[in-house]
């Protein structure tokens, strides 16, 4: 960034350019600006001397851009409404009807999607927004008002409630699941294309943990199909790529539409939970209560 103003000088001078050029008049651009017509024209001359290059050609009363100056204006004007877009957002986060939901892109793709409709016409008024991550983010930090955590429940700071508790079992297109119905024992799986999820930054079991709680142990699943995103691997799924690990929460809908089909006879219960997670510190709005109360109902 210091390297940026030693080019430019200043971001005033930036500044008093864009209104310059996009209202084609130095007098104008003061106006706007609510300062003198030479503090303006002063301004440009300095960016000028410093990019060494002219940004304007100057006749009586007209002044017209150079192709320096169109190149310069293009990227200033984007830069600005790129601003402008982020200084919008950052004040929507102190609207009282502004909600915050953080979570998987799964969790918010097969969980909340489907259901949208039915809190929309619930609370017509609340502005929900949907934040995918594929972290843990600060709650308090970040101003998230509400966000979907795996765990125990207990996370300083924080209150939380059970969505559900985590139940994995395998799923594949039914297609796929024809012929894993006919397997007898949990290590016959080993035998199919398994498709792992590794996320890189968030905690989540993998096959090897599933097959251990099943006896099957010293056993590493190396083959098949590996994805980052858990949205990802059901799409994969679905698609007949091979068996994903299925989480309950996620995939009842997706079976209950024949999307995919599941081996319930071998599920795993984990001992963990998925929980809706928010701040101690900060208390909630009205309208992310009613949001957190609509989602438990849900769950």
């Amino acid at each position: 960034m210091q390297e940026l103003w030693k080019q430019l000088g200043s971001p005033r001078h930036l500044v008093v350019f864009e209104a310059a050029a996009r209202l084609g008049s130095f007098t104008k651009a003061a106006t706007e600006l609510n300062v003198q017509q030479p503090a303006v024209s002063a301004s440009v001359k300095q960016l000028e001397r410093t990019l060494g290059a002219a940004l304007f050609h100057r006749s009586h009363r007209k002044i017209a851009l150079t192709m320096a100056g169109d190149r310069l204006l293009a990227d200033v004007t984007r830069a600005f409404e790129q601003l402008a877009h982020s200084a919008a957002a950052i004040r929507q986060l102190s609207r009282p009807d502004y909600v915050t939901l953080s979570a998987s892109t799964a969790f918010n793709n097969y969980w909340m999607m489907p259901r949208l409709a039915g809190l929309q016409a619930d609370y017509p008024q609340i502005d929900l927004r949907l934040q995918s991550s594929d972290r843990e983010p600060d709650i308090d930090a970040e101003n998230i008002s509400l966000a979907v955590r795996r765990g125990t429940g207990d996370w300083q700071g924080c209150e939380c409630a059970l969505i559900a508790m985590e139940v994995i079992y395998p799923v594949a297109a039914p297609s796929v699941m024809t012929v894993a119905a006919e397997l007898r024992d949990p290590s016959n799986l080993l035998t199919q294309r398994l498709i792992h999820l590794e996320e890189p930054v968030r905690e989540r079991p993998a096959w090897s943990d599933w097959f251990a709680n099943f006896g099957v142990v010293g056993v590493t699943p190396d083959g098949g199909l590996r994805l980052n995103d858990y949205a990802l691997v059901l799409q994969a799924a679905m698609a007949g790529e091979g068996v994903a690990f299925g989480w309950k929460h996620v995939t009842d809908r997706l079976i209950r539409q024949g999307l995919l089909a599941p081996r319930l006879d071998w599920q795993w219960a984990t001992g963990q939970g998925f929980y809706l997670v928010w701040s101690k510190r900060r208390a909630l709005s009205k309208e992310a209560q009613q949001v957190r109360d609509w989602i438990l109902s849900q769950s």
